[in-house]
């Protein structure tokens, strides 16, 4: 059996998703009514419904994040609104709380989500054993790491390839319900690695004042597909459930065609079917970008930071070659129009912006010159008349037919079959009649059969088995076409791949005995669970109330002794010496190295 590999977009609301499939997309994740890691991405049972109705024709999965820590007396409310969201027809939960699997759940495929921290061998070994179908490994895996998952498992395994990164380890970041009770465990976190530091050394000397130190440019693994199919992954991840239209369509649409391009040469499938028209060339550099990182997935460690600013910078148009009174002058050729977005960093390094009024060759006329310099970087971070392409209407999506009209003793009969090896046939009502002008009927036969331009469907060919050019009438072909639609329609459900799950209640051994407040248990059942797979001491989470004074907050694959061109390499042995990290609000964090494996831990003080 040919391997399949998905597709999976994020998708804020129902427009989104649409565009999502639109766009290629083998799959969409979409946010619970409440409990989701992004509070503000939730959507109604009814409008899941409605996504899955549209998702699911296509053979397209329809995935719902249920991924935050639960209080206890939130599990009821939990457990109803998954039997809602199973009855709907969802393909899958993603969720955080294991406290969920001690619930009395539908037989729907469970999805460990990164929260759940799946960064080692042994802990997704484990969660394949109790009866996860997938799991969405941490980001800060390297392949080595990944073919290691691969090697000792059987589980799907997900990766993120595209979209914003944390900085902190995903489930293990406490630093926004430390300094304001926020937790992004919770889907309340508030951002604070986008926000500006000051580092000092421990006798207060500053070595970066008033920067984005824990800013991360975007990932970007467009380059790194191959490798990640090699190595046993087999759904590739869009981030950005809180992103528009325009973002979803693009970023999809550019995946889309370098996965394609992929699989033809592998001789892999997607999981979804049907093909994409795309009105618009995807580039990813066109929609909401803070710059890319590969974020060392194959070694290369160099480059993680966005610290200048966590804001999008677009596309890299040219470098200002001279300023004149109310223009710039460009020392490239460009592709600039009016009413694009600017952006530049002035000489305080802030990221600054402009519109585009008017363009005469290399000269711009911008609608305000303030803080633009000759040798400045200009980078557009809205292309608008590429964004005007950016609508529903920016792709169509067709499932590919083959129509055959055959004959037989008592008449004529349509059949079609679809890419998928669906198949449906129907009986055209009325005597056969010979065709006076064959060329004429023919042609006729033709344009009203292959007519598919409000359903799902196109026609690749149309077989002409018959005897005889006959004649038929315009309103016969309409009644039989139509027919075959909603025939093949519901031969497609029935034959639509299904996927069933269920939680194993065994006593299958935790990988550690003894868990702290990091393991993020936050409710009786999530206890209940661990101890019957043998943790003997459990610490509760962070949320419930625990004082993160001099506790760890954070751990991160970035370092910003590297980032700032203060690592002094490789000492066996030896430790960098812990410095100091100061928010906007004066709060204080102590920066420790973890030198060698390279990273850092930020406890609070």
């Amino acid at each position: 059996m040919t391997a399949r590999i998905e597709l999976l977009a994020p998708a804020r609301d129902v427009p989104v998703a649409m565009a999502a499939i639109r766009c290629g997309a083998d799959a969409v994740y979409v946010g619970a009514p409440q409990f989701g890691a992004r509070e503000a991405a939730g959507n109604t049972i009814s409008a899941i419904r409605q996504i899955v109705d549209f998702a699911h024709p296509y053979y397209a999965r329809v995935y719902v994040a249920l991924n935050t820590l639960l209080r206890d007396d939130e599990l009821a409310r939990a457990e109803r609104m998954i039997g809602e969201l199973y009855r709907v027809g969802v393909d899958g939960l993603i969720v955080q709380d294991v406290g969920l699997l001690e619930l009395d759940l539908p037989p729907v495929p469970l999805i460990a989500s990164t929260q759940m921290h799946n960064a080692t061998v042994e802990k997704v070994r484990f969660l394949e054993a109790v009866g996860f179908s997938r799991v969405i490994l941490a980001r800060e895996l390297s392949l080595d790491q990944i073919r290691a998952i691969r090697r000792a498992t059987t589980i799907e395994l997900e990766c993120f390839v595209h979209g914003a990164l944390c900085v902190g380890a995903s489930g293990q970041c406490y630093m926004s319900y430390a300094i304001g009770g926020r937790s992004g465990n919770r889907g309340q976190c508030a951002q604070p690695c986008r926000r500006r530091y000051t580092l000092k050394d421990r006798r207060g000397k500053i070595l970066a004042r008033d920067r984005h130190l824990l800013s991360l440019k975007d990932l970007n693994l467009a380059d790194h597909l191959a490798e990640l199919i090699d190595a046993g992954v087999s759904s590739f991840k869009i981030e950005g459930r809180l992103k528009d239209v325009a973002y979803v369509a693009n970023t999809v649409g550019f995946y889309r065609r370098k996965l394609d391009a992929l699989l033809a040469e592998k001789g892999l499938a997607r999981t979804s079917s049907g093909s994409s028209e795309l009105a618009f060339e995807p580039s990813p550099d066109k929609t909401f970008s803070r710059g890319f990182t590969d974020y060392s997935l194959a070694g290369d460690r160099s480059g993680f930071g966005a610290i200048d600013s966590p804001k999008s910078r677009g596309e890299f148009i040219g470098t200002v070659a001279s300023v004149e009174k109310s223009c710039f002058i460009l020392g490239d050729d460009h592709d600039l129009h009016n009413g694009d977005g600017l952006c530049f960093f002035d000489g305080k390094r802030e990221l600054a912006g402009t519109l585009v009024n008017r363009v005469e060759g290399r000269r711009v006329y911008p609608q305000k010159m303030h803080g633009i310099r000759a040798g400045q970087e200009i980078h557009r971070n809205y292309d608008r008349v590429f964004s005007g392409k950016l609508t529903d209407k920016a792709a169509q999506r067709r499932i590919q037919i083959v129509m055959t009209l055959a004959e037989k003793p008592q008449g004529l009969t349509l059949t079609g079959c679809d890419e998928d090896g669906n198949e449906a046939t129907v009986e055209i009502a009325g005597d056969k009649q010979f065709a006076r002008n064959e060329d004429a009927a023919r042609k006729t036969i033709l344009a009203q059969l292959t007519r598919l331009g409000n359903t799902l469907f196109a026609c690749r060919d149309l077989r002409m088995q018959t005897n005889a050019t006959y004649f038929l009438s315009v309103s016969q072909l309409n009644a039989a076409r139509r027919e075959l639609v909603q025939r093949l329609m519901q031969v497609r459900e029935a034959h639509r791949p299904r996927s069933g799950g269920a939680v194993r209640r065994n006593a299958a051994p935790y990988p550690e005995k003894r868990l702290s407040y990091l393991g993020n248990v936050l409710n009786h059942k999530a206890e209940e669970f661990y101890r019957r797979h043998g943790v003997e001491i459990i610490e509760a989470a962070a949320e419930s109330g625990l004082d993160l004074s001099g506790r760890l907050v954070m751990t991160t694959k970035h370092c910003l002794r590297q980032e700032l061109g203060l690592c002094e390499g490789p000492r066996p042995g030896a430790a960098a010496e812990p410095l100091i990290l100061e928010d906007e609000d004066g709060r204080t964090f102590e920066v420790r190295f973890r030198c060698g494996s390279c990273g850092m831990e930020i406890v609070a003080r």
